[in-house]
């Protein structure tokens, strides 16, 4: 069977640690690209952020952003799929977050915002490479309907503690998951790297049986379930290589370029 749509993670999946996409991973895409492959990204980063990478590595192609909450296309920016959080449920979030003194931030528009200067933010923002903008009157963002994706920023036993809590009260009205430790992320339901790779698949005319999603961290399951081929990097979350129909190299080992290799240009 040949597949014709790959979605790619970014942090620790495309990218190396040192956040770069090694020249043999570029070569083997470029490849896939001129045998008629669409090559996208699903990250859970801003448009900005990974639109710089997907254009570095000569992507053209619509790619997937916050988590499945925003496909826009590269060349013209057209939004082509978005999903925003719930009032209600934002504004239960950032209730918790004053209570528990935690960290939060949100997005509008591919801005992002947060109520005080902090290192989180600070760490955030230099390893994304984005800016952000402080907004003391932060009940202004919250009532705002256009949030793109929430972030709470923590310690990772502090966020593992309280994640079973979070989910079971706001149950069906959000899509929470862990991109990275220290972060849990809400997004609107239907916000998940699985449900934007169906619509992209569906755009293109491509069955799903004919698709491959790569990624590492449990905030992809939806789409390595959803695809075709769904595969994890050696360096995934345990719980993910379970699930997973294939099992590749590390982001550092060129992972995608061997399943791109293995499933693409040598059959």
């Amino acid at each position: 069977m040949p597949y014709r749509l790959i979605a790619m993670d970014l942090d620790d999946t495309l990218l190396t640690d040192e956040l770069t996409v090694s020249e043999p991973t570029r070569q083997a895409m470029k490849e896939a690209i001129a045998h008629g492959v669409h090559l996208t990204i699903a990250t859970g980063r801003m448009f900005d952020s990974a639109q710089k990478i997907a254009r570095q590595v000569g992507l053209n192609v619509p790619i997937i952003t916050y988590q499945g909450s925003l496909i826009k296309n590269l060349l013209d920016e057209e939004v082509l799929y978005e999903r925003s959080v719930p009032v209600d449920v934002a504004m239960q979030v950032y209730e918790y977050c004053l209570k528990n003194g935690l960290h939060l931030q949100s997005y509008i528009d591919d801005k992002l915002y947060t109520p005080e200067d902090n290192d989180k933010i600070r760490g955030y923002a230099k390893q994304s490479n984005i800016p952000y903008t402080i907004e003391p009157d932060f009940n202004r963002i919250i009532n705002h309907d256009k949030q793109t994706k929430l972030i709470i920023i923590d310690d990772p036993d502090k966020l593992d503690v309280i994640l079973p809590e979070i989910k079971a009260f706001f149950g069906s009205r959000a899509h929470i998951t862990k991109s990275k430790p220290n972060y849990l992320e809400f997004m609107h339901p239907e916000g998940t790297k699985g449900h934007a790779l169906r619509f992209l698949a569906a755009h293109y005319g491509i069955p799903m049986e004919e698709t491959i999603a790569m990624g590492d961290a449990m905030n992809d399951h939806e789409m390595v379930e959803a695809a075709g081929l769904g595969v994890a990097m050696a360096n995934a979350v345990p719980a993910l290589k379970e699930i997973a129909d294939f099992i590749t190299l590390s982001n550092n080992e060129d992972g995608v370029k061997h399943v791109i290799d293995k499933f693409v240009l040598n059959v």
